[in-house]
């Protein structure tokens, strides 16, 4: 009997340390999940739109490529024609 009334003294003891959440308690913490997840939320849509821009930027960047390439050659294609030019009137 007597370490029954020491276990209950001890367990009493130790939920009175530990304590009980209280509701506010409870609310504030829902309060700061709420929080978290609007910050979450926006942090992903900010991803998106981070996403979406670099999409879009990489396809232009494909387009700038693209005719700068087309340059190139057209430009080297033109220089073939004034080397051809030049050496048939060197021949003459």
């Amino acid at each position: 009997m007597k370490k029954l009334v020491k276990l209950s003294m001890i367990a009493l003891a130790a939920s009175l340390a530990v304590g009980c959440a209280t509701n506010g308690d409870i609310e504030n913490l829902q309060g700061q999940i709420d929080g978290l997840k609007t910050d979450v939320a926006k942090a992903s849509s900010d991803a998106s739109s981070a996403l979406a821009a670099a999409n879009d930027a990489s396809s232009r960047a494909a387009a700038a490529e693209a005719a700068a390439n087309r340059a190139a050659d057209a430009a080297q294609a033109t220089n073939d024609k004034l080397d051809r030019l030049f050496h048939k009137t060197m021949m003459k």
